[in-house]
């Protein structure tokens, strides 16, 4: 028996004294996030499963862990001899979370969780579910997290100011601009709970969670007033008066359910996605709940010009520490020791010498060979591949900046690879150059796109099991709706929003074989309109990211001419943004990598 069983045995004598059937623990916080601190790994600390997302349910003679396609093999790796069996969703005959309980659930049964780490949305769900079944929700208690032992507290890092000249508007700007908004809608009051929403509309940052710089905090948003609920210990006295300069005031973290329990009548707004069920259960029913919609209340997607002129400097400066990264792998690869760990190191370490670098913006992915077919491979001392002259290493990685949030992923090759290897890399080369040169009339969503990334490979009989882009935060998490690039919709992921000039998205198509090689390039696009006629207003992307796609993976074979053509200008784009930033070696080196393919020399 394993630890985690071990650990699972122990909940369910708590849950039998409960008389609970089911208990659900899913990958969240207070709060909704995707990225969520130590204090809430409780998911991990019963099923030793390591990835960011997932969601375990476990009965009295059962244990799942739903995932996606991006850690089927991570989590059956992680899950192999333990009792936890793993639920590959999305796929033919797999049930969701709620389909299964709606067939296991006995008549009369119990569903256990703790109601401040699921989303009121899909507390209402599973409400309905015990409800057909004549049954109860147990939501109210903590019972998994209260038999962790030594259980992290929670974080309360300090918190910092972002200046005006990266915000693009001040925080009174951004207050008023909500203010008009409840206004119109009728609203008296907006509950925020999302942390990327708070640090964006306060134009404050922190570093409460791993990799995105937010601080734990909920907001009550009134007419003349903001109550923030956070731990003080995390406020200097500078930042605390700045704030009530704007009218707002500093309140304990955990006050908030206390205080929406004493609201006696007006309009509360809120997403129902955005904020917990516990929270909700805090409302009165004297108070008229108005449905609202996160991204309309927080236009945090799109980006203003400050930002976005932030974003192309930013980009510049990240580009170039791929670019000597690459420079450095390639002519050192079986000369020095390197492996996944030290090769992530050296970029890292380039990364921080930017004069406006904060953090990573996740854990860079540093996959050799085999290892990169799993999409989200975390190396660890016991994985951590030694690199050799031969195969490819994948290495998806970025950056926070105060000129905003990167996301770049590279392909490198090492060495001879095999021609199907080189198919591969250069198919997933053009279908990333396919969707970022498209052109399209607004109104368009990434569900209308994705089949220009896709359809090379889906040519081979070849797919990806993700998206092929998601949207991208300034300073903030790297994930972020309400945009993406996806070929079908995956419940719970909003990402059918109609592209807007000034929203940012990653394209990054892949193929991944198991237990040969997984490769993927992926850049970063800005949405900008293009010619208006009249057949409407059409738009383009523009390209944010700026480094070189490895020319020693690429056969033109599977190319035809527009797709060299593309592929040579980007590369001359990237000669001119990044070479000034080179020494004379790597100058010379970066002529030879961005040299126009096809061409006769």
């Amino acid at each position: 028996m394993t630890i985690f069983d071990e650990r699972i045995e122990k909940l369910r004598k708590e849950m039998e004294a409960e008389k609970i059937d089911f208990y659900l623990i899913p990958t969240a916080d207070d709060h909704s996030s995707e990225y969520i601190s130590d204090f809430y790994k409780v998911r991990n600390y019963y099923a030793g499963f390591t990835g960011s997302a997932g969601t375990l349910l476990i009965g009295m003679d059962m244990a799942g862990l739903w995932t996606d396609g991006r850690y089927f093999i991570q989590a059956e790796n992680q899950l192999a001899g333990s009792q936890v069996e793993l639920f590959r969703m999305g796929n033919a005959g797999v049930p969701t979370v709620s389909d299964y309980l709606k067939e296991h659930m006995p008549e009369g049964g119990t569903l256990a969780f703790d109601g401040q780490v699921v989303d009121f949305a899909q507390g209402e769900g599973y409400e309905e579910i015990l409800a057909s079944k004549h049954g109860r929700l147990f939501w109210n208690r903590d019972l998994a997290g209260s038999l962790w032992e030594e259980r992290p507290e929670r974080s309360a890092e300090p918190v910092y100011i972002l200046d005006e000249k990266y915000a693009g508007k001040s925080r009174g700007e951004k207050l008023s601009e909500l203010r008009r908004y409840m206004e119109k809608k009728g609203g008296d009051r907006v509950l925020l709970s999302s942390l990327e929403d708070i640090a964006w509309l306060m134009n404050l940052r922190g570093s409460d969670v791993s990799h995105t710089p937010v601080f734990l905090a909920f907001a009550l948003i009134e007419q003349d007033t903001v109550q923030l609920y956070a731990d003080n210990r995390a406020f200097s006295e500078a930042v605390t008066e700045t704030l009530a300069g704007d009218g707002i005031i500093l309140k304990p973290y955990m006050e908030i359910y206390e205080d929406l329990k004493k609201l006696s009548e007006g309009k509360l707004m809120y997403d129902s996605e955005k904020v917990n069920y516990a929270l909700c259960q805090c409302v009165p029913k004297t108070v008229s709940v108005l449905p609202a919609d996160i991204h309309e209340m927080i236009p945090k997607a799109v980006k203003n010009d400050v930002e976005l002129d932030n974003l192309r400097r930013g980009h510049i400066k990240d580009g170039v520490a791929v670019t000597k990264f690459m420079y450095w792998l390639k002519t050192n690869v079986g000369k020095i020791p390197i492996s996944e760990i030290s090769a992530s190191d050296y970029l890292e370490n380039l990364r921080s010498q930017i004069d406006t670098y904060v953090d990573l913006s996740f854990t860079t992915i540093s996959a050799y060979k085999a290892n990169a077919a799993m999409m989200h491979y975390s190396a660890t001392p016991e994985t951590d591949a030694v690199l050799e002259p031969s195969g490819m290493l994948l290495v998806d990685s970025g950056g926070q900046y105060y000129e905003g949030t990167t996301d770049i992923t590279r392909t490198f090759v090492l060495g001879e690879i095999s021609e199907e290897e080189k198919k591969h890399f250069t198919l997933v080369a053009k279908s990333m150059l396919n969707l970022a040169n498209a052109k399209f009339l607004y109104g368009c969503t990434g569900y209308t796109l994705d089949i220009l990334a896709r359809s090379p490979l889906w040519k081979l009989g070849i797919d990806y099991q993700c998206g092929t882009g998601h949207g991208v935060g300034y300073l903030l998490s790297v994930h972020e709706g309400p945009n993406g690039f996806r070929w079908k919709q995956v419940p719970g992921r909003r990402e059918f929003a109609v592209l807007e000039a000034g929203m940012i998205t990653t394209d990054e198509p892949g193929v991944y074989i198991e237990g040969s090689h997984g490769i993927r390039t992926e850049n970063e696009l800005i949405c900008v309109e293009d010619e208006k006629n009249n057949y409407g207003q059409f738009m383009r992307f523009e390209m944010l990211t700026w480094a070189p796609i490895d020319l020693d993976g690429i056969d033109i074979r599977w190319l035809n001419p527009e797709d060299v053509e593309q592929l040579n200008t980007y590369h001359q784009m990237v000669y001119e943004k990044i070479s000034p930033y080179l020494d004379a070696e790597e100058k010379e080196w970066l002529k030879k990598y961005t040299r126009p393919v096809g061409v006769e020399q």
